[in-house]
């Protein structure tokens, strides 16, 4: 159990990172807002191929793989006060981290396609690149329905268990509402507010579940003492 949280507590950790990773390198270092037109995106991949792929396989396959290992540990360490929440936030949860690691293989082996034949044809490049990221966002969460069915159902089941913080817990529903509203039309802007919300609590996640997978050291209350010494000195009296 201690090893499962310890893993657990780690994998948060990671996610935490992947998003800040993703969210600096698309926002800041390519700056991928400014790529409106298909051409200026293809061109985007063309120059920065393998920058990208390795954040893809770090924010979308890595992310997914490591998620499977934190759903499990929350899973353990939950189940046993909430089994029926819990086993519905773990399959939503495995659902998630499948679709994520689809949705980063998709990106990348698309964009190894779409930047051979760019030399020879940009236009159908660009063509062939809308359906592809097309594919990578519907897979990828565009709308993060699944994350956010996950983030709140963990959050009720650690709320009725006491299993982690009330603040946490409270926290984790309102990133996960947040996802599961991003889904409808004219919302799509919370996915930046469960982005966001998601960093803090994976964050927030890791740092607990790595102290509680520490071993506790034991100690005897003074009055536990006290009583002990009381019984073995009459012990020794008769």
């Amino acid at each position: 159990m201690k090893y499962s949280q310890k893993m657990g507590g780690i994998a948060a950790l990671y996610e935490a990172a992947a998003y800040v990773v993703g969210m600096v390198f698309f926002l800041f270092v390519l700056d991928s807002l400014g790529a409106v037109q298909p051409a200026q995106k293809v061109a985007l991949l063309v120059g920065n191929q393998v920058s990208m792929q390795i954040v893809i396989l770090l924010t979308y396959v890595g992310f997914g793989a490591l998620l499977v290992v934190l759903t499990l540990a929350l899973h353990d360490r939950l189940q046993a006060g909430s089994p029926a929440i819990m086993q519905t936030a773990t399959a939503f949860g495995l659902i998630w981290a499948g679709l994520l690691i689809a949705s980063g293989m998709v990106y990348n082996t698309g964009q190894g396609v779409v930047v051979a034949l760019y030399s020879s044809d940009p236009l159908q490049a660009a063509t062939i690149w809308l359906t592809i990221d097309a594919v990578h966002a519907g897979l990828g969460g565009q709308a993060e329905i699944l994350g956010g069915l996950w983030t709140l159902l963990v959050s009720w089941a650690a709320l009725r268990t006491g299993g982690l913080p009330r603040v946490l817990n409270y926290l984790g529903v309102v990133v996960g509402v947040a996802g599961i509203l991003s889904i409808l039309p004219g919302l799509t802007l919370l996915v930046g507010i469960f982005a966001m919300g998601q960093i803090v609590w994976f964050a927030w996640l890791g740092i607990l579940m790595l102290r509680s997978s520490r071993p506790a050291v034991a100690r005897q209350p003074v009055v536990e003492i006290a009583a002990t010494t009381q019984r073995e000195t009459k012990a020794t009296a008769a």
